[in-house]
């Protein structure tokens, strides 16, 4: 089965997209190239239950606009329902279609489920229609959600001062109290709303005050380089041009090499003075609705339950985008959408992203490898080639074009490109450039030329020691070649304590356990590994062998037959069922070689942080069955074969299928039959959301 990078670095803020291309990209278990998505007829469904039905399967696909039309047909036989109007809404947010969706959020104002959606769009429609009083009035709150009475009270501002009242504007912002992650937003909108009013030294007070606070920035990166910019361009106004460049340097040390700061930096150097960047109401609500959509981002960007705040986020930021466009917000948005795999959508807003922006770079980039999980190759290559000449010394356009060459099993062509990203770099590479030499490190790798791979590894290492995939790759290609075993497990232990949640890193050394005849450890490690990653078929497939070979033959097959149901490699697919039917043969200790005689699929999810997933294999032992064994896989029953009637689960907050199946049903391992009784749950079987209703298998009668 063809799998995908996920080219893009996880990161939440805009800041964080721009810097980290120069880090490594990382794999994710999805398709290599979107499969064609079949058009939807909402028209030839003729009944309630069919319209709701499928606008909730297109809705939990995120094909918002499928999902729109069907919500709508599925309001033609019922007009009344509350629930159907709700998803209506926020579907039309989702897919930028904000006017439509004002007109639900005034239908649904007296509706708690979706208040503070509707509170919002309401009081940011009154803004653009310079309804100030009627905005002020909709967004005062004093319940008690921290975030909702936060970011109500700094849009109710912006309206008074759209009334022309920026004392009580200011005064409103002043008297809000909340928690310490108040601050810089609180900071940094006081300083917004004087600067727009001409009040300098508020301004300037409130916005040093923000970028003085390092801490806060930390979690709003955003915001405070926002802060940056607007504390530069009011020095710049205001004559102080050394003021300007001090607040830069601010910035410059708070987010080394941040291409729109540098871009900055020569505007003031020139001597221009900039507008404010904020300077009416709907700009000010704009940056409020950017600031808390993008911190909201940032926090939630590696948790588990990223899915569930999917929807808040992607409001946030797309109201602030329909009130005043920004290259920031568009770039964010573009990341959402590769998030929940629509590389389509995510173009679109790459695409959005002005000429003159100095997020064009990263969106050209970000934009070329999105072409390739459209299955655009041959456009996405002359792209990020094309993005190379223009910038032959931005180190991003090496690491972008040769990720999809990785993904394409180019690694010639890999290693070329990483040997003249590092001609350029030089001499004297930094901690940031750790990354290249991981690259042509694993070029060559892949190329069986371990004498030029193991030196890029260590580089990489020195340049950045204990880097999760470095040493994770390093410490397994060791123990794989049965060489420097001590050394490369320890390494692969390290990489797990920095990376603990990493299903594929856990995976790694359950698989390196395995590999060195430790089965009790490896079936420990791989079961937590499925835990993390339980719709990956390979490492299900790693848990099977542990099992067998610890003896729990019949928790081996079921493992072996849930990894077969998920789709793995086509080659694997043979290698399994032999296992399913014949179990796993004897095996002997060898001593230690320099001689690797295993299929690359032992190297499998070792690299699974770094490699393109395409090339994870199994490891050994399928070729001769064990004879005595098959009795014994013969007889076991396949999953489900016993009467079982349906359970309804309400799915709760954070809540993950392994974590149901074994609340609910007693053992986390039955998650599949979970998804075989939610057929929609087949495509994302890890994209659960608070309130979906699951079928359960319930006891046998």
């Amino acid at each position: 089965m063809g799998l995908k990078y996920n080219h893009r670095i996880v990161a939440g803020s805009a800041l964080a997209l721009l810097i980290a291309l120069t880090g490594a990209v990382r794999a994710e278990d999805k398709p290599a190239v979107a499969a064609p998505q079949a058009t939807f007829d909402a028209t030839s469904v003729d009944t309630f239950a069919g319209a709701f039905l499928a606008a909730r399967t297109a809705d939990n696909d995120y094909d918002y606009a499928t999902a729109i039309s069907l919500y709508r047909t599925a309001l033609k036989y019922e007009p009344d329902n509350v629930d159907v109007r709700e998803r209506l809404m926020i579907c039309l947010f989702m897919n930028g279609e904000f006017d439509a969706g004002v007109v639900e959020a005034e239908r649904l104002k007296d509706d708690p489920v979706v208040e503070r959606i509707a509170t919002i769009a309401r009081g940011v429609e009154a803004i653009r229609n310079k309804e100030f009083a009627k905005a002020s009035a909709l967004l005062k709150y004093s319940g008690p959600n921290e975030l909702d009475r936060m970011v109500n009270t700094l849009l109710m501002a912006w309206g008074q001062f759209g009334e022309g009242k920026t004392a009580d504007a200011l005064k409103t912002v002043e008297k809000m109290r909340g928690p310490e992650w108040y601050g810089i937003f609180k900071n940094y909108t006081i300083g917004m709303i004087a600067a727009a009013a001409g009040e300098t030294e508020t301004a300037r007070r409130k916005l040093t005050e923000t970028i003085a606070n390092r801490d806060e920035g930390v979690s709003a990166t955003d915001t405070y380089m926002r802060a940056v910019f607007a504390l530069a361009t009011l020095e710049a106004k205001a004559g102080n041009h050394q003021k300007a460049l001090d607040a830069l340097s601010v910035g410059e040390q708070f987010a080394p090499g941040y291409l729109p700061l540098q871009a900055f930096r020569k505007t003031i150097e020139s001597g221009a003075k900039p507008d404010i960047l904020v300077n009416s109401p709907t700009d000010g609500m704009a940056s409020v609705l950017f600031a808390v959509g993008g911190a909201l981002n940032q926090s939630v960007a590696n948790a588990p339950d990223r899915e569930s705040a999917q929807d808040i986020v992607a409001f946030y930021l797309v109201t602030s985008y329909a009130l005043a466009p920004s290259a920031d917000a568009a770039v964010l948005l573009g990341g959402l959408a590769e998030g929940i795999d629509k590389p389509d959508r995510a173009i679109e807003w790459y695409r959005r992203v002005p000429v003159d922006s100095p997020l064009r770079r990263v969106s050209e980039l970000q934009l070329g490898l999105n072409l390739v999980n459209t299955g655009k190759v041959e456009e996405a290559r002359t792209h990020l080639k094309a993005a190379i000449t223009a910038d032959p010394r931005d180190i991003r356009g090496y690491l972008a074009y040769g990720s999809l060459l990785s993904d394409q099993k180019d690694y010639e062509e890999m290693a070329k490109v990483y040997d003249k990203a590092i001609e350029i770099i030089g001499p004297m590479p930094k901690r940031n450039d750790w990354s290249i030499f991981f690259q042509r490190g694993i070029a060559y790798e892949r190329l069986k030329r371990w004498n030029l791979a193991e030196p890029n590894f260590k580089k990489a290492l020195e340049l950045y020691p204990d880097q999760p995939q470095v040493l994770n790759y390093l410490g397994y290609s060791w123990v794989d070649m049965n060489i420097k075993l001590e050394e490369g497990l320890g390494m692969i232990r390290k990489a797990v304590d920095l990376r603990p949640d990493d299903g594929y890193i856990v995976d790694s050394l359950g698989w390196a356990y395995y590999r060195l005849g430790r089965f009790d450890d490896a079936v420990s490690e791989l079961e937590r590994a499925v835990e993390l990653r339980a719709a990956d078929p390979t490492i299900n497939d790693h848990l099977g062998d542990a099992y067998w070979r610890v003896g729990r033959r019949l928790e081996a097959i079921f493992q072996w037959r849930t990894a077969l149901s998920m789709k793995p490699e086509e080659a694997e697919i043979p290698k399994i069922r032999m296992k399913i039917k014949a179990g796993l043969p004897e095996i002997e200790v060898k001593k230690a070689s320099q001689d690797k005689t295993a299929d690359d699929a032992t190297r499998s999810l070792a690299v699974a942080a770094a490699l393109p997933r395409t090339e994870f294999k199994k490891g050994a032992g399928a070729e001769q069955p064990a004879a005595e064994t098959e009795k014994t896989a013969e007889e076991a029953p396949e999953p489900g074969e016993k009467a079982l009637r349906p359970a309804v689960h309400t799915v709760n907050r954070g809540e993950s299928l392994w974590e149901i199946a074994r609340e609910v049903l007693g053992d986390g391992h039955r998650f599949h039959e979970i998804i075989e009784l939610n057929p929609e749950l087949r495509r994302f079987p890890d994209r659960l959301k608070p309130g979906q209703m699951l079928k359960l298998p319930a006891a046998a009668d």
